[in-house]
């Protein structure tokens, strides 16, 4: 009966002034997510979501991310996302190998003084962390999140391997060279409010956002490198519902276009405010994005909208993280 009643009162209100009374200040996906909350914001800082095409030359993808890490802070970005193998997607795997290297390596020391130089936090999406002595022949997938003073203040280890086999279309199997991370790690605050750390595949799994929203996460973030074809089925839905169920904002850097003659990733890169609208999106090709998140908006969207508080945990349990 509620879907019912929805329905109803969204087509014969629809264009009444007393509908945006339902509930006022939040932000319509039907406006293009342009409205702004009601009302001043004390809370609100500006973030900047990167596209890009990465390939084997390490130097080359350098480049592109640094022009766009000073495209957003240039307009007034204070944390900047890069996307899932940002460093360089290679062509096979002895080359991914070969290429990966240490936090404390020339790469990530090149990446700490842009980030001192344009006194910006860096979201660093899927880092290719050299493996252990005891694991040489794979790498970890690291999501790295560095402050504007240029020091490394969390890391991640995807958890959730990629891995398809379509006979006669498509094999990806992502542990064939990534070691699995073993653990959730705390959302970070930041300038911008408490970012959960994830990574692309990651985003289709529920209990992982869960998990952090329940830690506090005001963002959840999920820079990726999405298939073509998951891409055009998943993408924004996915991202979609990941804000609306868990009331946080959305951050999702992404790959785009050609990377090899056998890869292409689908981009669309883009942010989701709390109610679910797309506020912010990278157009085609490689590009930055900027989008204010506003925590006074993801409150008050929280307060009139309490799902935390109607979960039925008698009947179906808690998600409680493993110790």
């Amino acid at each position: 009966m509620t879907s019912v009643w929805l329905r109803a009162l969204l087509y014969t209100r629809a264009k009444s002034s007393t509908w945006w009374q339902v509930f006022p200040g939040v932000r319509y996906c039907g406006t293009g997510g342009k409205m702004s909350a009601g009302g001043g914001s004390s809370g609100r800082t500006l973030i900047g979501v990167c596209q890009m095409t990465s390939r084997s030359d390490k130097e080359d993808n350098f480049e592109v991310y640094s022009d766009l890490i000073e495209r957003a802070t240039t307009r007034g970005a204070k944390l900047v996302f890069l996307p899932e193998g940002f460093d360089y997607l290679g062509g096979g795997i002895p080359q991914t190998l070969s290429m990966a290297e240490t936090l404390d390596g020339q790469l990530m020391t090149r990446i700490s003084a842009l980030a001192k130089k344009h006194d910006v936090w860096l979201s660093l999406g899927g880092f290719h962390e050299k493996g252990s002595d005891s694991d040489s022949s794979r790498v970890y997938n690291t999501h790295v999140m560095m402050n504007d003073q240029g020091a490394i203040v969390a890391t991640y280890r995807k958890t959730h391997l990629f891995h398809v086999d379509i006979p006669g279309q498509v094999r990806l199997k992502e542990t064939d060279w990534t070691i699995p991370g073993g653990e959730i790690v705390a959302p970070v605050p930041t300038p911008a409010g408490k970012v959960g750390l994830a990574i692309c595949y990651d985003l289709r799994f529920p209990e992982l956002c869960i998990s952090l929203a329940q830690m506090g996460a005001d963002i959840l973030t999920f820079p990726s490198a999405f298939t073509q074809t998951t891409g055009m089925a998943h993408w924004e839905v996915l991202l979609r519902a990941r804000a609306i169920e868990n009331q946080c904002y959305v951050v999702a850097a992404a790959q785009t276009g050609a990377h090899s003659e056998k890869r292409r990733s689908y981009g669309h890169a883009m942010v989701v405010d709390p109610w679910g609208c797309v506020v912010a999106c990278c157009h085609e090709g490689t590009d930055v994005c900027v989008a204010e998140v506003d925590l006074d908006y993801l409150h008050k969207v929280r307060r009139e909208m309490p799902v935390w508080e109607h979960r039925r945990h008698d009947i179906y349990g808690h998600i409680e993280l493993k110790t």
